[in-house]
């Protein structure tokens, strides 16, 4: 049986949770991502490539590893939430959440009645933690709101007012764009980033999660030590290209310069 700890409870053991989006729709390249090291994997079915049948099939991969699973939903929609959670999910993150009414009813959708609205019916979820999985759901699953627009940051505060959100996680790239800004994943300008402190301050006050996309191990850190607690390092498309590029590119280097080698011996086949 998969370990029934949520993203909370995790959070407050380990202080920060580092995190790896997947992508790839394939249960192996989910399972290996998983082995890696990460302390949260989530399934990104708003921009991977991920369909329903694949996500479940990589939710039972990840639950194999004590690595919290979670899934990026599309939207806002109760149906592929409730049914991300059925498959076995610890939480939601929802892109677009701009209002709090937006994340009063994504609070609502992940919840169970008194809670929420959420419809019973957790076949596998219940098959990986137990029986009892309903009786302890709301407690352990986490919601999180993105917040990628600049009506989402000047709405903030009542957004985290809502009862039952766990956090916000920030989408710099989008609320750059929504800032007339250039997409900015590393290196903030003025605007941005007093948006983006905004939001940090505000998780911080509420005692709520603040998280962030970094681009490289670096970035992540600096954003661990500026106070956000969730931070995504790489989706596994994109660590699968960058390796594979930089053996590539080491490889063509050394082929045009075989005495970098060490221990060439200079014999010809």
């Amino acid at each position: 049986m998969a370990p029934f700890r949520g993203l909370n409870r995790r959070m407050a053991e380990n202080g920060h949770l580092l995190n790896g989006y997947c992508a790839i729709p394939d249960a192996f390249s989910a399972e290996l991502y998983a082995r890696q090291g990460f302390d949260v994997i989530t399934l990104d079915l708003q921009h991977g490539l991920i369909g329903y049948d694949a996500a479940v099939a990589m939710l039972q991969a990840i639950t194999a590893v004590d690595v919290l699973p979670l899934v990026r939903i599309p939207w806002l929609d109760p149906a592929i939430i409730m049914k991300a959670l059925d498959a076995g999910a610890l939480g939601v993150t929802c892109p677009m959440v701009n209002t709090a009414a937006d994340a009063e009813r994504l609070v609502q959708y992940c919840k169970y009645p008194p809670m929420g609205q959420r419809s019973l019916g957790p076949v596998r979820a219940a098959t990986a933690y137990g029986e009892d999985y309903a009786a302890h759901a709301n407690r352990e699953l986490s919601v999180i709101a993105m917040i990628e627009t600049a009506e989402a940051v000047a709405n903030i505060e009542s957004i985290l007012d809502v009862p039952g959100l766990d956090g916000v996680y920030i989408g710099p790239g989008d609320l750059s764009l929504s800032l007339n800004r250039k997409p900015q994943l590393e290196e903030f300008d003025t605007e941005v980033d007093a948006a983006i402190d905004r939001v940090l301050k505000g998780c911080i006050k509420k005692g709520l999660i603040a998280g962030i996309f970094a681009p490289g191990p670096e970035q992540a850190w600096r954003m661990v030590t500026r106070g956000f607690r969730f931070v995504t390092l790489s989706t596994d498309a994109r660590a699968l290209a960058f390796q594979a590029k930089s053996w590539v590119e080491k490889f063509r280097l050394l082929s045009r310069e075989p005495s970098r080698v060490t221990g060439a011996s200079g014999l010809k086949g």
